[in-house]
């Protein structure tokens, strides 16, 4: 890399408007250089995190699923994340590294709530970030659950998140802290009405001026909308985490401003978590999508059948939504804790016991 994975915030890149990958992204770009240097295909190497992490999602949604529901069913669900043509289109093909932010953030609520792991969550809720700034909508939820299991689940979910933090983040927040701001934090997405929102505001006239505002300033609503749904959710139910997380990140992309098919990532996994059903509905429809717009002339026009498509997708998206958020309500919710009980009574002594039997 010509500039390092620091530098590279400050400079414009031609045929893009910005770098915004965070930190960690310029790292493994830099070690996938290196390793290139041996001989192995660019294009295969940059292919790999996106495809590992897919392989390592299908393990985590099994043992989600496996401790909410039936062997068969996590079974299912983990062949069915394994196989999504979503993910296969999206990381085999496109290579990009959103399917690594989701992995890690399905991981960090397993590990929270699940194997009760609080450090291992905090360093995998850092890493999904990291990589893509997307789950940063789940990082709230994830936080209360943590402060909800007591104060050592806390500390140790903090140190964890803020060592990977200080780690990753550190010498570019040093060093360019403004590009990095501008960049990665507050980037929109690009300005194409391919999808959701945008997609049918445009698509039924509605004022270019409210168009251009929720691709703008306006999106930011949307992400804190997000933000509160996980929170509230997890605040119900926080045993049923890792669910929340699933749809939060749905709900992410049913109300995303931008349009771009590696999107679609978002909601492959997480609807496996909700349900097979949901999961495979989903993949087979988008997967379609997402195969038809990157054999088009380009991922970011698509054609009218890869925009019904999409349409149709988005409305099984948000029933697969509907169907999460019910089953996450269904869910029996935790019992309060117990206050400590007092001391036992004291038991009679042996000669107390032997008198009362004789007076008996």
């Amino acid at each position: 890399m010509r500039y390092g994975p620091i530098r590279i915030y400050e400079q414009p890149l031609p045929g893009l408007p910005v770098y915004n990958h965070p930190p960690l992204a310029g790292w493994m770009l830099l070690g996938l250089n290196e390793l290139s240097e041996l001989g192995i295909p660019f294009g295969t190497l940059i292919r790999s995190p996106a495809s590992i992490a897919d392989f390592f999602c299908a393990i985590v949604v099994f043992e989600i699923v496996r401790r909410r529901g039936s062997l068969g069913a996590a079974v299912a669900c983990g062949v069915g994340v394994a196989a999504s043509p979503v993910l296969i289109a999206t990381s085999g093909y496109h290579g990009n590294t959103d399917a690594v932010a989701i992995t890690f953030a399905l991981a960090a609520a397993h590990l929270l709530v699940d194997r009760r792991a609080p450090l291992a969550a905090g360093v995998a809720a850092a890493l999904s970030i990291s990589v893509k700034f997307i789950p940063v909508v789940v990082i709230p939820a994830l936080f209360l659950v943590a402060l909800r299991a007591g104060r050592p689940a806390l500390v140790r979910f903090s140190a964890g998140f803020a060592a990977l933090i200080a780690l990753v983040w550190g010498p570019v927040l040093l060093t360019v802290p403004q590009n990095l701001k501008e960049n990665v934090l507050e980037y929109a997405g690009g300005g194409y009405r391919l999808w959701g929102l945008v997609r049918f505001a445009d698509l039924f006239g509605l004022p270019e001026s409210f168009i251009t505002y929720i691709e703008g300033d306006g999106h930011f609503l949307f992400v804190l909308a997000c933000a509160a749904a996980g929170v509230w959710l997890a605040r119900l139910r926080p045993a049923q985490l890792p669910v929340v997380v699933a749809v939060t990140m749905s709900l992410l992309l049913l109300l995303s401003t931008a349009s771009a098919l590696q999107y679609l990532t978002w909601a492959a996994a997480g609807l496996f978590v909700v349900g097979f059903w949901e999961g495979a509905a989903y993949s087979c429809l988008l997967g379609l999508t997402a195969v038809l717009g990157y054999q088009g002339r380009s991922a970011v026009h698509w054609s009218e059948t890869v925009l019904l498509l999409a349409e149709l997708g988005w409305l099984v998206l948000a029933a697969g939504l509907v169907s999460g958020v019910r089953e996450i309500l269904a869910a029996r919710p935790e019992p309060p804790a117990r206050p400590p009980a007092g001391p036992a009574p004291v038991a009679a002594s042996c000669a107390e016991q032997r008198a009362g039997c004789a007076v008996d």
